[in-house]
């Protein structure tokens, strides 16, 4: 038996619509972008204020950790890739070879290489810790909305406004299968834990399973009443989660083929999603500028990850031309949030180009992504920029975290305190009043 979904935590620092989330694998951080031009890194740890990365010059579409927790890739409309260390120093190495829009970024299994998707029409691959453009993937023929890379690295998913998803091999650099059964635009991919098959989440309000052996729909959810944004595997392979613009979360029993839960939390539509790689806790956000992290409460074995072979064959089939007739499942609302999100917002600390101007060390990023030392990694071959002069020493950066960590003790100190002196006006004016009572009862007998 499991429990249903609840809310756990609200974040507030977006300054306009929150276009995608994802967890740190060390589930100390979550990132969101929004078109505020901003990244913003959620500290887990009590006490911790976030951090507002600045940077991007425009709306920023995308993000993603690397597997190793270590960086974090961004995409903007100001058509460059940022490759952030999330920390309080904030530094990034700009890549650049698009032409338009970089609308999704997402890193190989390995952490090695980076995909990106535009608006160019094209897809491109960046080896990270080198930081050079490697190749474009072309064939779309319009927007390429989103690409992800499979868990074996060997593949490539890509959807786009041509309403088409196609199938790349990364080792050939061709398509190797196109699917044309959309009706709608395809605004995001996403490959299940073990492979076998793609979710797509279209502007027809449709979610639709793709089954990669024999090349044709496995699943079509017609659950959502608007536009579907965003969808994430749950890492089992059992659930799928979406996000729409009618507003609501939905959590799909694969095993099943039916509608397990519908959220309601965010008001306006809800943008982003995903599940954290445990699988314990998923985050949102939407165009109320807000990123909420629930927890799953997913109980039992069918929460477990059951072995790669049993997975395969479990996932509910069905034909190419029919639509899975989705009962309404249970509904969760969020109408009040729990008591630690109402405690008052802390500013995030900004930390970006205009906050730092000290020399940096040119191997930074390659230290988190490769041991050895590279003497090339900036060569005139490169299509990336060097790392924004933004460090700051190792003591100093220590320093700068324990002030912004006392900074917060102390913010949480003076909350308290004003509490209690509410508490206390409170108790007075009940005192006052009382005595106000008694004096009246007492007149009348005199």
């Amino acid at each position: 038996m499991k429990e249903d979904p609840s809310l756990e935590r609200h974040f507030k620092g977006h300054k306009d619509t929150v276009t995608c989330c994802h967890f740190n694998p060390n589930m100390k951080q979550l990132a969101s972008s929004g078109m505020d031009s901003t990244v913003m890194v959620w500290n887990f740890k009590p006490q911790m204020r976030a951090y507002r990365f600045l940077g991007h010059k425009d709306a920023v579409m995308s993000l993603k950790f690397s597997p190793s927790g270590h960086l974090l890739a961004s995409a903007s409309r100001d058509k460059t890739i940022r490759l952030w260390i999330p920390s309080v120093k904030g530094e990034s190495t700009v890549f650049k070879a698009h032409t338009n829009t970089v609308r999704c970024v997402d890193f190989s299994f390995d952490g090695q290489n980076l995909l990106s998707s535009s608006d160019d029409k094209t897809i491109k691959l960046w080896t990270v810790h080198r930081q050079k453009f490697q190749s474009s993937l072309n064939g779309h023929v319009n927007w390429v909305k989103t690409a992800k890379f499979s868990s074996d690295g060997r593949l490539v998913a890509s959807g786009s406004d041509d309403k088409t998803l196609k199938l790349w091999d990364i080792a050939s650099k061709e398509c190797i299968h196109t699917f044309f059964e959309h009706s709608g635009f395809i605004n995001d991919v996403e490959f299940h834990p073990n492979g076998t098959c793609v979710a797509s989440a279209n502007s027809d309000s449709s979610v639709k399973l793709w089954d990669l052996r024999m090349n044709k729909l496995l699943q079509h959810y017609q659950a959502h009443g608007s536009t579907v944004n965003s969808v994430s595997f749950h890492s089992s392979g059992n659930y799928l989660l979406t996000a729409s613009s009618d507003s609501t979360l939905k959590i799909m029993d694969l095993i099943e083929g039916r509608l397990s839960y519908t959220l309601h939390g965010h008001k306006g539509p809800a943008t982003a999603v995903a599940f954290s790689a445990d699988g314990d806790y998923f985050a949102s956000g939407g165009a109320d500028e807000q990123v909420m992290v629930w927890k799953t409460n997913f109980k039992g074995e069918d929460a477990l990850s059951a072995p790669k072979q049993s997975k395969k064959e479990h996932i509910h089939k069905m034909t190419s031309d029919s639509i899975l007739n989705v009962p309404v499942g249970r509904s969760v609302s969020a109408m009040s949030y729990p008591k630690d999100c109402s405690e008052p917002e802390q500013e995030p600390v900004n930390v970006g180009p205009a906050l730092f101007n000290l020399p940096v060390d040119d191997n930074l990023i390659d230290k988190q992504t490769n041991p050895a030392n590279n003497d090339d990694i900036f060569n005139s071959n490169s299509m990336t920029t060097r790392l924004e002069p933004q460090s700051i020493p190792p003591q100093l950066a220590a320093t700068l975290e324990h002030m912004v960590g006392q900074l917060d003790v102390l913010t949480q100190t003076v909350s308290i305190l004003e509490q209690r002196l509410t508490m206390t006006e409170n108790k007075l004016k009940e005192c006052l009043d009382n005595q106000q009572m008694i004096s009246l009862q007492i007149k009348p007998n005199d």
